[in-house]
């Protein structure tokens, strides 16, 4: 446990991709991350790569490849007795990517009935960073009321939402400027994205 290690959930909304990508660019980078995912995930993620993941029998290769993954530390969504349950169980701050709706209703009533819901609750009343990568749309207005009181509270609202001054040559371009904003809020350096006024040779060099 140090201030540095980081959560990550992913939640029931489109946009796996986002969520997967995520973990694969903090582990890279060395950093040691907490990981939790709720069962519509596993859904989502079936239908939207094509990769089935045990939460009972979890195996971090079935979801992540070859990726490294020595400093991924997975905690099963109903296990309230993880360490990222609890305020004294040091963080660098936490992402949700993707957050489905049902999950931004409960981080904003205080909901606390999983792991997911509990270590977004302890972040927000700790005062650490909390970022919530919704996609969803449209957005009604109970959705729209929900996120603003995530914000209110203290979260960073980061739709899923790609840029195209980027000029992205691929999907995988589209996917990576997002987890490059998150990496961003994370204080975690990358070079996934081309920034706004950035000349050709600071892309390159």
């Amino acid at each position: 446990m140090a201030a540095t290690d980081l959560v990550v959930a992913l939640t029931g909304a489109s946009g796996a991709p986002y969520g997967v990508r995520l973990l694969e660019v903090l582990l890279t980078a060395g950093r040691t991350v907490h990981l939790s995912v709720s069962p519509a995930a596993v859904t989502v993620m079936e239908q939207e790569l094509g990769r089935r993941i045990d939460l009972d029998h979890f195996n971090a290769a079935d979801l992540l490849g070859g990726v490294p993954t020595s400093r991924l530390h997975y905690h099963h969504f109903r296990d309230f007795h993880a360490g990222i349950a609890s305020g004294s169980f040091l963080t660098g701050g936490m992402v949700i990517c993707p957050c489905s709706m049902g999950t931004v209703a409960a981080i904003a009533h205080g909901l606390s009935d999983n792991l997911i819901h509990r270590a977004a609750d302890v972040h927000l009343k700790e005062r650490r960073k909390l970022i919530l990568v919704p996609r969803e749309t449209p957005l009604g207005i109970v959705q729209l009321r929900n996120l603003l009181a995530c914000a209110e509270a203290g979260a960073v609202v980061l739709p899923a939402m790609p840029a195209f001054y980027t000029m992205p040559a691929t999907l995988a371009d589209a996917v990576d400027f997002v987890v490059g904003r998150v990496c961003d809020q994370l204080g975690v350096a990358h070079d996934l994205l081309r920034r706004w006024g950035a000349t050709d040779d600071e892309v390159t060099g």
